[in-house]
């Protein structure tokens, strides 16, 4: 992907969407407290951004894949360190796998972030069904 700057006001947006008042997020001093260099995202925040390349894979038009019938199906997060307000982070994209379940195609896609220096900051697997076409 092209180089995704993260900052906090974005930081400080998403975790008031998702309800959480922890201050790392929102204020550098809590967050320097606990030895980072700025706020932190919240654990889920990376979703966000890997949403975007994940829609490059999947809108690929050799995958054949009707985007119309797809559901999210599950999410994983592991990470190296919290991302935080400064990382420039770069997703690579990967398609892990996909079947075929009860007429229903599975992706899964793992997503690998990594910051400016090329260092490894998460990896984000997600799995998304699109169901099968009902039948008129």
């Amino acid at each position: 992907s092209r180089p995704y700057a993260v900052g906090r006001e974005q930081i400080r947006e998403f975790a008031e969407a998702i309800g959480d008042p922890n201050p790392v997020y929102t204020d550098p001093a809590a967050a320097r407290a606990l030895g980072h260099p700025d706020v932190i995202a919240p654990p889920t925040y990376p979703f966000a951004i890997t949403t975007r390349v994940a829609q490059q894979v999947i809108q690929d038009p050799e995958l054949g894949l009707d985007y119309t019938r797809v559901v999210h199906g599950d999410q994983k997060f592991g990470y190296t360190r919290p991302v935080h307000a400064g990382d420039v982070i770069t997703i690579t994209s990967h398609i892990e796998d996909i079947k075929s379940l009860a007429g229903n195609d599975v992706l899964l896609i793992r997503n690998e972030l990594h910051d400016e220096s090329g260092d490894h900051v998460a990896t984000v697997h997600t799995k998304l069904v699109a169901r099968a076409a009902e039948e008129a």
